[in-house]
């Protein structure tokens, strides 16, 4: 009877619009209403309802075009508040300003959620760039060295629908030279654009791994095309590889020995 008890001292209200919350973060992209409320086995009208009250606090999105529901400004501010605890978080927040006066740039950190890559955290170099990034910001994965570096070294199912539906929204692109893009990504350890997702922007990515050799998070570099090297070689690169390199060994991963 205790436990019975204890059991209806929650609220259900709270308990329900946390479903709807988890839906949209499974799903890893905006819904229909009708998907919304199948998939969280309620009523289109009372999943309605609820959306309404989540729209005001922001804790979802609905986009003003399509209709379609996303996770939200608040839940995702939620989510960043939770991973300040991880590891990589602090390790790799705690050594940005020193690289972003290495290479005198724009850093950054990013970690994965259902929707794609977030970014965690950002550095601004005195030499201003203009771009519409931010904390919190969640980049595409085909146009952004963060979102090749990404797509490239996780497990290819937890990518898969957000690379479809990327290729797919473009005319140009198709699922080969997305497979050759990932490939050099990953021969090479690292990524780099030339003003594909912002003109006049370049980028380049690097990832980060843990202890058992699984991409933890990634950080980049941001600059005016005319002055940030995207050589695979180049002083940016091999900068942004030293402090991966670093603060993965900080996480407890394994190099091998120079031969």
């Amino acid at each position: 009877m205790a436990a019975k008890s204890k059991t209806r001292l929650g609220i259900q209200s709270v308990e329900v619009a946390a479903r709807i919350l988890q839906v949209l973060a499974a799903a890893g992209r905006s819904l229909q209403l009708k998907d919304l409320a199948k998939a969280a086995g309620m009523h289109p009208g009372k999943t309605h309802r609820y959306l309404v009250s989540l729209t005001r606090s922001e804790l979802v999105a609905q986009d003003e075009a399509s209709g379609h529901y996303g996770i939200g400004t608040a839940s995702i501010a939620l989510g960043l508040a939770g991973l300040r605890s991880v590891d990589v978080v602090r390790t790799a927040t705690a050594l940005l300003p020193t690289l972003r006066d290495e290479i005198y740039e724009t850093v950054m950190l990013a970690m994965w959620s259902p929707q794609g890559p977030v970014v965690f955290a950002l550095e601004e170099s005195s030499r201003p760039v203009t771009m519409n990034i931010r904390v919190g910001s969640i980049l595409p994965l085909l146009t952004t060295a963060t979102g090749k570096v990404f797509a490239s070294f996780l497990p290819y199912d937890l990518v898969s629908n957000l690379l479809d539906a990327e290729v797919k929204a473009s005319r140009s692109g198709n699922a080969a030279a997305v497979q050759r893009q990932l490939s050099e990504t990953r021969e090479y350890g690292l990524a780099c654009v030339s003003g594909d997702l912002v003109p006049g922007v370049n980028a380049v990515a690097v990832p980060i791994f843990d202890h058992k050799n699984r991409i933890a998070g990634v950080i980049g570099a941001l600059g005016r095309s005319e002055e940030l090297d995207v050589d695979y070689k180049g002083t940016v690169a091999a900068a942004l590889l030293r402090a991966a390199t670093e603060i993965s060994r900080q996480l407890g991963r394994s190099t091998p020995a120079a031969s």
